[in-house]
């Protein structure tokens, strides 16, 4: 656990920190020049999916340490990986690093509070991810502060960070992949005991974020770009700091499974979501 607990943020910060060399504050002030769709693709991911995700886990009647698990998930923000998805399936990929910039910043309020209350209606014992100073403070360094530095580096040096892009996207995808390998062997038999449930709620929720993510915002007139963005930022959540907040924060591998399993399986259902949705009228 020692090892994990340093080991987790640090993975984390790496992958952050390839965020924050794609971003500029541009992307910020971007926002504002498209308010609507950014505030609708919000509010999908702030309200109507940790919403669904509640009902869904009382469908699934899943464990409370797993219900938790599943809450936290729903609360983290989209992925990096949403804007490569975004890029392949003709979205407007501006909206997406936008997303992700403001999505992270809001996070480090949102996730404590949707994750208590998790914690509260389930009790799956004694834990809190709390609002004090020092739990938010842990949210606030694992997440904003990697994003900051490598703003930074990208104003300082600009052509490092262009040349860092592809290393450390392929970094990212190796530090997912061990981090999820980490969650399963640390929680193997709970895993094993609930590995249908884990694999089918997963599969439903994956697929009500990224439909949700692409259905209101075009049934309220925004345009299939931005619509694409959306479902992609909607649909492709932070596995990665769903598991090191439920391993490094809260000390709960079990906790961390519900994102292990969602972020093996959310890859693959994005790619057919976007072949389907690329194949729609505009």
């Amino acid at each position: 656990m020692e090892f994990a607990a340093v080991a987790l943020p640090l993975a984390l910060g790496i992958i952050m920190f390839g965020l924050g060399l794609d971003l500029t504050p541009a992307d910020f002030v971007r926002v504002a020049k498209q308010p609507r769709a950014a505030a609708v693709a919000l509010g999908c991911q702030l309200l109507v999916l940790p919403a669904i995700c509640f009902a869904l886990v009382l469908l699934f009647r899943l464990p409370p340490i797993l219900a938790v698990g599943m809450l936290l998930l729903a609360a983290s923000p989209g992925g990096t990986t949403a804007n490569l998805y975004s890029h392949l399936f003709r979205g407007d990929v501006a909206l997406n690093i936008s997303l992700t910039a403001i999505n992270s910043v809001i996070a480090v309020v949102t996730l404590p509070v949707i994750t208590n209350l998790a914690i509260a209606w389930f009790q799956p014992g004694d834990l809190s991810v709390g609002l004090q100073f020092k739990k938010t403070l842990e949210v606030f360094l694992i997440v904003l502060a990697p994003v900051a530095l490598g703003m930074t580096v990208r104003a300082l040096k600009p052509g490092f960070a262009k040349a860092m892009d592809k290393p450390v996207r392929i970094a990212s995808v190796a530090i997912l992949v061990l981090v999820i390998l980490g969650s399963v062997a640390s929680s193997f038999d709970l895993l094993a005991a609930n590995v249908l449930l884990l694999g089918g709620i997963a599969i439903v929720f994956c697929v009500l974020s990224l439909t949700v993510g692409y259905v209101v915002p075009r049934l309220l007139k925004i345009e299939k770009s931005q619509a694409v963005a959306s479902a992609f930022e909607v649909g492709i959540h932070n596995a990665t700091l769903a598991i090191v907040i439920a391993q490094g924060v809260l000390q709960q591998p079990e906790m961390s499974l519900p994102a292990a399993v969602y972020g093996v399986l959310m890859f693959p259902i994005a790619a057919l979501f976007g072949l389907w949705v690329s194949r729609r009228p505009g």
